[in-house]
């Protein structure tokens, strides 16, 4: 029997000059590219995926702060899997397996199940396909809750998008985002909503394209202008103009963003991360903010689902 790779089943798909290649482990983007041009950042087959570089975030994007949440009546302790932060980060899906259950040459759809565990008591079945046509890549995901009882929910991805040759810096950003949501510096903690022009606009406000530069961003947006069919499209592009969009509809309201900064310079700034997301960092504790956090209720039997498409700027 062949090994496995690290970053487990490879599926490869190709349409037009769009190729991908979906790793089952987390239902993570491996690679994506436009006429050979990379449009994330990728990763090898045999390599322990990177931090959460292209995977699915479930059953909650971002964080959960200290890990603790309460919900239905009940107080739940997370592990904490940003243990500098001290936070719970980006759900559970990221280390599951994912198993085909339809695959074509342009598409494939992977299926897993979050058990019932002690900080999280619900089972949902979770489906992403992944889908390659003229207009890009679209990741569709659903979660069917399989529980007698209600279950908190939220999702998104994690791809780190690639402009061109160069870093971050070099690159225009275009974020149609009137509102950003201000954490504590230490551990990215949420305050409140602020308009991106208010206080540091070189740093947040890139409703216009401009030139990203050394601004440091890990940090959520919302309030996101979008189009006559409910799209917002955020783009990055390099000096020639190439570069690569990310679209979604109104079920995702949130977006973080951020500049990838490491502590290694080789390793810094590779890509942009843009993660379209159903509800806001630290959405499981919605009852503590002012604003609307986004939280996601699934119903016993019932199913929630959110997408979004990666395409080039040619």
């Amino acid at each position: 029997m062949a090994r496995i790779p690290n970053s487990g089943t490879q599926h490869a798909l190709r349409a037009g000059d769009y190729e991908a290649v979906i790793a089952s482990v987390g239902a993570s983007l491996r690679t994506l590219t436009y006429e050979g041009r990379d449009l994330v950042v990728p990763f090898e087959a045999d390599e322990v995926r990177p931090a959460h570089r292209g995977t699915t975030l479930v059953p909650w994007p971002n964080r959960v702060v200290d890990g603790r949440y309460s919900f239905g009546g009940a107080d739940y302790k997370l592990s904490l899997t940003e243990p500098a932060r001290g936070h719970a980060l980006h759900g559970f899906g990221t280390w599951l397996d994912f198993e085909a259950v339809d695959k074509g040459p342009d598409h494939v759809t992977l299926s897993a199940v979050i058990q019932p565990q002690t900080a999280y008591p619900w089972r949902l079945i979770v489906t992403t396909t992944f889908s390659l046509g003229p207009d890009g890549l679209t990741q569709t995901v659903t979660a069917r809750n399989d529980s007698a009882d209600a279950a908190p929910w939220g999702t998104g991805p994690h791809p780190y998008l690639v402009a061109g040759d160069g870093r971050v810096d070099e690159w225009t950003l275009e974020l149609p985002a009137a509102q950003v949501l201000a954490v504590t510096d230490d551990r990215l903690i949420p305050i409140d909503l602020e308009p991106v022009g208010q206080d540091d606009p070189a740093r947040f406000d890139f409703r216009e394209p401009r030139t990203i530069g050394a601004v440091e961003i890990d940090h959520a947006f919302t309030g996101l202008a979008r189009d006559d069919a409910g799209v917002a499209t955020v783009r990055v592009t390099d000096a020639a103009g190439h570069g690569v969009a990310m679209s979604w509809d109104s079920v995702c309201p949130w977006v973080q963003v951020h500049t990838a900064d490491k502590p290694d310079p080789a390793q810094s700034r590779l890509g942009l991360a843009v993660e379209p997301m159903t509800c806001a960092p630290d959405a499981f504790n919605a009852e503590r903010y002012a604003y609307d956090a986004g939280l996601i209720v699934i119903e016993p039997g019932a199913s929630a689902d959110a997408s979004w498409r990666i395409s080039a700027i040619a």
